[in-house]
């Protein structure tokens, strides 16, 4: 890529998307395009058909996705499998059709079994049953992979996968019927610590063990990986079978939802006390990634969680 490079980011509102338009901007890359979602509905194929036929774009970032918590995820299924799956098939053929150089797909880390092997490699996928609550979700990512994979192969495509996580940072979503539970714990704290509250509830029982990233480190892999690697470098030469090409972005670094919620405690400043609610789900008991193959090909993270959480503190405070 060059600073003058057209590059499409989808999705550029979004945690994800948002991010790597910081990233890309301090850069000095000069050649973004954008749309909102009023501007261009991904979902529909004759308006992104006529997008790339008018911009076209040489680079795409998909960051673009229906995303949310394990309520929304469960509750709403056939919403997260089909905007999902619209979205990604509109965006990767037109960029097939368009001839982009090199296209970066997000997913996520739920693609992996419930049941996969601690730390989780990208050889996990597709070996055992989903987490149920998710499964929707995570089948429409595993898509996207495969769909990346087989234009590579088939037409010569250059397009990357990329499976981060989970994500927090600026632009996060605060709501607390669909947001994530770092987030949701900040702003449950926070508005405890306002009003006084004597306890604060956590779904769980606080021992599922989680990783995070920060989002900015996620948008700086994600860059290192379109200014620096190709589809070619995902994959050892001598496999007959070319499958698990995707990457995982993430630290190598959990901790249990209950070190977290003390995290956010002592950061937010709330003095009173906790409430784990066993009558609610825990999910997965341990969700981690084994970044080695990221590492490999150049990069490693740089933000530790407790400065992270204190960032994003401050930006949501200025909000």
């Amino acid at each position: 890529m060059n600073k003058k490079s057209k590059i499409y980011i989808a999705g550029h509102k979004g945690l994800v998307g948002s991010a790597i338009v910081e990233n890309l901007q301090k850069k000095g890359y000069t050649n973004l395009i954008y749309k909102t979602h009023k501007e261009l509905d991904l979902i529909n194929q004759q308006e992104v058909a006529a997008f790339f036929e008018n911009e076209k774009p040489e680079y795409v970032i998909l960051a673009a996705a229906k995303v949310g918590g394990i309520v929304a995820n469960n509750t709403y299924r056939a919403d997260f499998i089909y905007e999902n799956l619209q979205i990604q098939n509109n965006v990767i053929h037109q960029s097939y059709k368009h001839k982009v150089t090199k296209l970066l797909f997000l997913g996520s880390t739920c693609i992996y079994p419930k049941n996969a092997p601690q730390p989780m490699t990208e050889d996990s996928l597709l070996t055992s049953p989903l987490e149920y609550t998710n499964e929707p979700y995570a089948i429409a990512k595993i898509a996207g992979i495969k769909m990346c994979e087989s234009y590579n192969l088939q037409y010569g495509t250059n397009f990357i996968s990329v499976m981060p996580t989970n994500l927090y940072g600026p632009n996060d979503n605060f709501d607390l019927e669909t947001s994530h539970v770092l987030p949701a714990l900040l702003r449950k704290m926070h508005e405890a610590k306002l009003n006084n509250e004597p306890k604060v509830e956590i779904w769980g029982s606080g021992k599922p063990r989680r990783e995070f990233l920060y989002s900015e480190d996620m948008a700086d892999a994600c860059v290192f990986l379109l200014e620096n690697r190709d589809f070619k470098d995902t994959f050892l030469k001598d496999e007959k079978e070319i499958r698990n090409t995707h990457i995982n972005i993430g630290t190598g670094v959990d901790v249990s939802i209950e070190e977290l919620a003390i995290t956010v405690k002592d950061i937010v400043g709330y003095k009173g006390e906790l409430y784990f609610n066993t009558d609610k789900p825990d999910g997965t008991m341990m969700k981690l990634t084994n970044p080695e193959k990221l590492n490999d090909l150049g990069w490693k993270h740089k933000v530790n969680l407790e400065s992270g959480i204190k960032k994003v503190y401050n930006w949501y405070k200025n909000q």
